[in-house]
C-alpha cells in the first residue's frame, strides 16, 4: 500500500499545475491566460490527431506521456516566457531539473525513474519521439497566436527569427507541418504581429 499512497500523493500534487499560468491567451474565454495543465492536455490530444504527419517512426504512447509530463516541473519552477532573456531561460533550466527530481520523486522508485527519464528525453529532443513531442509543444502556441492577432508575440515584440528557431524540430519531425508553420510565420510578419528580423 506504500506504493499506492505515493502514487496518490503524486496525483494530488498535479492539481498544482492548474494554478500555473502561461503567456498564451485563450481567445474563446475572454482572452484569459492559459494554465499549464490545459496546455499539456491540449498538446497531448494534438499529437494524437497530427501523428499522421510524423516523418520518423514514433511511439505515440511515449509521445503523449512526454507531453503530459513535460510541464509538471512548473509546479515548482513556474512558467518562463519562451522568448525571454537567455539568462532567465538558463536559470529556469536549473529550477526545472530540481523540480523534476522532487515531483517525480513522490512516486515509487521505478515509476519515478521512468518519468524522470521521459522528461529528460523530451528536454534533450534527440529521439524521434522527443522531437515530435517537442514540435507539438511549439506548434500549439503558434496556432493560438495566429488565432488571436499575434497574441503574446505582439505584446512582447517577438521576432520572426525567434519563432522560426523555436519550431525548427518540425523540419525533421514533420516536414509538412514545418511548411505550414513557415507560411503562418510569414503571414504573421506581413500583418505586423512579428518583427521582421
Amino acid at each position: 500500500m506504500q506504493d499506492f499512497k505515493q502514487q496518490l500523493d503524486f496525483i494530488m500534487e498535479l492539481d498544482q499545475l492548474k494554478r500555473v499560468y502561461r503567456k498564451a491567451l485563450i481567445k474563446c474565454d475572454n482572452n484569459r491566460f492559459e494554465n499549464s495543465a490545459e496546455h499539456s492536455w491540449h498538446i497531448a490530444l494534438m499529437a494524437q490527431v497530427l501523428s499522421v504527419y510524423a516523418e520518423e517512426k514514433i511511439d505515440l504512447s511515449r509521445v503523449i506521456t512526454m507531453l503530459l509530463l513535460h510541464d509538471i516541473v512548473e509546479i515548482d519552477a513556474g512558467d518562463t516566457f519562451a522568448f525571454g532573456e537567455h539568462a532567465d531561460l538558463a536559470e529556469q533550466n536549473q529550477k526545472e531539473v530540481a523540480a523534476a527530481k522532487r515531483i517525480f520523486g513522490l512516486l515509487p522508485a521505478t515509476q519515478s525513474q521512468q518519468f524522470l527519464d521521459l522528461w529528460l528525453e523530451f528536454e534533450d529532443a534527440e529521439t524521434a519521439d522527443a522531437r515530435f513531442a517537442k514540435s507539438m509543444d511549439r506548434v500549439l502556441p503558434l496556432l493560438q497566436n495566429m488565432q488571436n492577432n499575434g497574441g503574446s508575440w505582439s505584446q512582447h515584440q517577438v521576432r520572426k527569427k525567434q519563432v522560426l528557431k523555436r519550431n525548427l524540430h518540425l523540419q525533421t519531425a514533420a516536414p509538412k507541418l514545418w511548411k505550414f508553420v513557415c507560411e503562418q510565420i510569414d503571414i504573421a510578419t506581413e500583418r505586423g504581429w512579428l518583427i521582421d528580423a
